[in-house]
């Protein structure tokens, strides 16, 4: 018993070793720093000095959910995925397609659209699809379907859980099928799993 008033010396030395999970830092800074373009139409875009498009209105929606409120930072591609990575931003979202290579360092959200599409070819950073033509438009038979899902840190099971449950209770109450018409015209969102 000799040891145990040094092993209660030391532990708040290890302390700051330990791993914070997201969601508490989320909820101690009372925002939730979401990372977006802000320059692809109708996802999100700037309308004067305003951020406005279906991607900032569901930012807004998980945000709320959570109790907090969106802090959405405007970036470019190249740092969108790698300051979530670092823990710069907390999400993005911005219509990032779910890949292997993704999945290799983030944890996604489930998606909240699931569509065919045109493609580009993936752009060297972010390595992520994008869609580039409105999801109006008739497209041929052989496109692939494209998941947009919500990135973030890969080892924050709390904060996934907590993300997942927000997004559950916007689709169940009709709210992302809403911002879908209101901004994409067409029914893209993911049907519920039984």
């Amino acid at each position: 018993m000799r040891f145990l008033p040094g092993l209660i010396c030391l532990l708040p030395l290890l302390s700051p070793l330990a791993h914070a999970e997201l969601i508490d830092d989320v909820n101690d800074r009372g925002e939730l720093r979401i990372a977006v373009e802000a320059n692809t139409p109708p996802f999100n875009f700037k309308d004067g000095d305003k951020l406005a498009g279906f991607e900032v209105e569901l930012g807004q929606l998980l945000a709320s959910e959570l109790d907090v409120r969106a802090d959405f930072v405007v970036t470019d591609g190249s740092d969108l995925l790698t300051g979530v990575e670092s823990g710069k931003y907390d999400i993005a979202i911005n219509h990032i397609a779910v890949t292997p290579d993704l999945r290799d360092r983030f944890d996604f959200s489930e998606p909240y659209v699931q569509a065919q599409a045109q493609l580009i070819a993936q752009k060297e950073e972010p390595r992520s699809i994008l869609l580039v033509q409105s999801l109006t438009e008739k497209k041929p038979e052989t496109d692939p379907v494209v998941s947009l899902a919500i990135p973030f840190q890969k080892g924050n099971p709390a904060f996934h859980a907590s993300l997942e449950s927000a997004l559950q209770r916007i689709k169940d109450d009709g709210r992302l099928r809403a911002l879908e018409q209101k901004w994409l015209g067409v029914d893209v969102v993911p049907k519920l799993q039984n």
